[in-house]
Formats: structure tokens, sequence, C-alpha cells
């Protein structure tokens, strides 16, 4: 008896790159014996999500870094809407930050763009099978790299807030906060990071992971 044939989402907001991933998932014996079937792609978050609640695809292959949601997100709606879907991310972000926090959120494969495909191909069909992979390239980000510290949620908050340009009596007004808190956390944000101003906390928080570089500031 034949084996199933997997099928696939590929979620990317380079259509060069879809095409490339496209090409390789389908080639029959490059991964899989028949290939992967690619029932659909998306370019950015809210699409890549929609098409997993339409499919429910037995991969769901993801870039972190696309418009209108993040990887951590996608991911995590993804879940929600298809929890057989394996989900593998294939990136080109390196920040300690956005790669602890994928680990932690549970995905299925990580592997970086700028290594070598032949280990996304040769491990590919064992994470189709329920294992899970981290390359070594992360692996060793992980080791090597200091975690960013830890912020509390109105902390992540407040951040987004200064980066979106608002100001103390805006961020106050938005949370329903006294301007004095506002303050406190950015105050708070300011020495967790060691930093002494927005330019170089935007700097930080970019290269920590703290944010999606991909969404406008």
């Amino acid at each position: 008896m034949n084996e199933q044939r997997y099928n696939a989402i590929i979620a990317d907001d380079h259509a060069i790159v879809r095409a490339g991933l496209k090409d390789a998932l389908e080639k029959p014996g490059l991964i899989e014996p028949d290939g992967i079937c690619v029932l659909a792609e998306a370019g950015d978050g809210l699409s890549a999500i929609a098409e997993v609640r339409k499919h429910r695809p037995d991969l769901l292959l993801l870039d972190v870094s696309m418009p209108m949601a993040g990887g951590v997100e996608v991911l995590v709606e993804a879940r929600r809407w298809s929890k057989e879907t394996r989900v593998v991310v294939l990136t080109g972000i390196s920040a300690v930050g956005l790669v602890s926090d994928l680990v932690e959120a549970g995905v299925d494969g990580l592997f970086s763009k700028a290594s070598d495909n032949s280990e996304f191909y040769r491990k590919l069909p064992g994470i189709l099978r329920g294992q899970r992979h981290i390359s070594e390239h992360f692996q060793k980000i992980l080791e090597e790299t200091p975690r960013p510290p830890v912020l509390t949620d109105r902390e992540r908050q407040t951040l987004n807030m200064i980066l979106s340009g608002r100001s103390n009596k805006e961020i106050a007004e938005g949370f329903g906060i006294s301007i004095k808190t506002v303050d406190k956390h950015r105050t708070s944000l300011m020495q967790k990071l060691k930093v002494h101003s927005v330019p170089q906390l935007i700097a930080r928080a970019l290269k920590e992971g703290l944010i999606d570089p991909s969404k406008e500031l």
C-alpha cells in the first residue's frame, strides 16, 4: 500500500522564495517519494492563518518576518485552528529573543535561510511524521547568547506604543492609566534594555527580537 501524500501551505512575503520552496516540496524524490502537494501560498500573516483554517494542512512552512502578523502569532493561531499541522519555520532572522519564543511556542522545525538546504530536505520527512528539529545554527545561538531581559505584558505594550511614536499622554489615554505610571513603565524598559534614548531602544528591541521588524514603526 502506498504511503499517504502529504500536503502543505507556504507562507512567505517574497514570491520568488515561495516559488523555490514549492518546486522543492513538489519535486518527487527530493523530500518525499511522491513530493508534497502545495495547497496554497500566503504572502502575509493573516492570509497564512486563513489558509490554515481553510485547508488544515499537514505542514505549514512559515517565514517569521511577514506583514500583518508575526511568526509566533501565526504559529499560535495555526495550532488553534489545526492542531495536527506541523509548523516549520525557515527564517533569516537570528535574534535570540525571537528564536527562544519560537522554540517555547512549540515550533516543530526551525531552519536558517542562511544555511545549506540539505539539512532542511533531510529532516523534513521526520518532522512530518512527528519528530522535532531545531537546526544546529539556532541551537548554538540559544546556547551561546544570553536571553534578553524578560518584559512584562504592560512593558511590551508600552514598548510597541513608544515605537509607534506615541507620547506618554497618548499611551496613558490608550491604556486608561496615569502619565506617571506610563513614565514608570518607560523607565523600567530603558533600565532592563540598558538604553538611554528611543533610537537606542528601537535598535536594541530589534536586535533582541522583541519586536517584529516587518511591522511599521
